[in-house]
């Protein structure tokens, strides 16, 4: 799938010129929708046409941030007004089913505020778990934001420039992509365990110190 959507930029939008930016802008709207077009593959697709001289990296880059940023966020707004009510509606039920809600429930009352950075990196469950963290309203729509935005500051700059130095190497290119998968991956992993030491070490600290207060205490009433 990822050869078809490469090849054909390469063959028809270098000639679109600036509408590329729209469209990068509009398709990564509707992924946060569940388009079956894989986000990643879109930002490839963007940073290609740059590459390919038909747009500017940079500018596609803070183009393609903000259609990310802006998805994600409507999904969010979305299951904030409308609440639980909007499980009734037959296409969210295909994207947030009985089973998927439950799932997500588990994850957020297992990790918390961290399954929003997670999510930008688990393209089948993003959506249902950004739908959530606005149903249940007890997360704020700035913590949302820089959540999101604090993972897609990883994410979007590695696809995007990505297709822009591979431009002429689709083959490269493909392997670059699933290359680039794993790494996403490793980061991942190792942003978690540096915050599950941080979180580890702050525990550590607050359990000797509530030792040696019981011990203090425990002295001062035998004196």
């Amino acid at each position: 799938m990822a050869e078809k959507i490469f090849l054909w930029v390469q063959s028809t939008l270098c000639d679109q010129g600036w509408y590329n930016y729209l469209y990068a802008f509009g398709i990564l709207i509707l992924c946060g929708f569940g388009l079956p077009v894989p986000e990643d593959i879109t930002l490839v697709a963007g940073g290609l046409v740059s590459g390919l001289g038909a747009t500017n990296p940079h500018l596609m880059l803070a183009v393609c941030f903000a259609g990310v940023i802006l998805g994600d966020s409507i999904i969010y707004m979305a299951g904030k007004i409308f609440g639980y009510k909007i499980q009734k509606f037959r296409p969210i039920r295909k994207i947030l089913s009985p089973k998927r809600f439950a799932q997500v429930q588990r994850q957020f009352a297992k990790y918390g505020i961290w399954v929003l950075f997670a999510a930008r990196f688990m393209p089948g469950l993003r959506a249902p778990i950004f739908m959530v963290s606005g149903m249940s309203r007890r997360i704020p729509f700035i913590h949302f934001l820089m959540m999101d935005g604090f993972a897609a500051l990883i994410s979007v700059p590695v696809w995007v420039y990505l297709g822009y130095f591979f431009a002429n190497q689709i083959p490269e290119l493909l392997e670059k992509v699933k290359t680039g998968q794993s790494v996403m991956h490793i980061i991942i992993g190792v942003i978690v365990l540096i915050v599950l030491f941080f979180w580890g070490k702050h525990w550590l600290t607050g359990y000797i110190a509530r030792k040696q207060q019981a011990k203090e205490a425990a002295n001062q009433k035998k004196s």
